[in-house]
């Protein structure tokens, strides 16, 4: 719910880092959230959030994409993409229950338990500024940092 704090968070990250919330202090977080590295539409969006980093950073603002992913399959997506941004793994699924991101959805006919593609933005003081849930790729990055333009 935008407004609302958002709790602070650890998570292991690509580069052997640990993303923690509490370091962005006074900069917008934009944490996406995508299925599965390696797939077409979340390789598409990484590359969006990729090809608009530049702009991202002028603003002051912090990418993050998150996926169940191990941080070896973060590594590998990151090195082939050219990811300037951290890659979370969140295999335990705290940060999936944190944003509430799972849900069930259907896989060649298969109910799955899956990655909602959602993104959040979280202001400079910690608190949701927005949040897009159930995302289609095609200009969502642009839509974000047009939001970000106007923190």
């Amino acid at each position: 719910m935008p407004g609302k704090k958002v709790k602070d968070f650890a998570a292991p990250a690509t580069g052997d880092t640990t993303f923690r919330l509490s370091d962005h202090k006074g900069h917008p977080v934009v944490l996406y959230f995508y299925p599965k590295d390696n797939t077409p539409g979340c390789t598409t969006e990484g590359a969006d959030f990729r090809d608009r980093h530049a702009e991202f950073t002028k603003l002051g603002a912090v990418v993050a994409g998150v996926s169940r992913d191990s941080l070896k399959s973060h590594e590998g997506f990151k090195a082939k993409m050219d990811f300037p941004f951290v890659l979370i793994s969140d295999a335990d699924e705290k940060l999936c229950a944190q944003f509430d991101v799972i849900r069930m959805k259907n896989m060649y006919g298969k109910q799955v338990r899956g990655i909602e593609r959602s993104t959040f933005v979280i202001d400079g003081t910690g608190a949701l500024a927005r949040e897009w849930r159930g995302v289609k790729v095609a200009g969502h990055a642009q839509e974000v940092l047009e939001f970000v333009r106007t923190l």
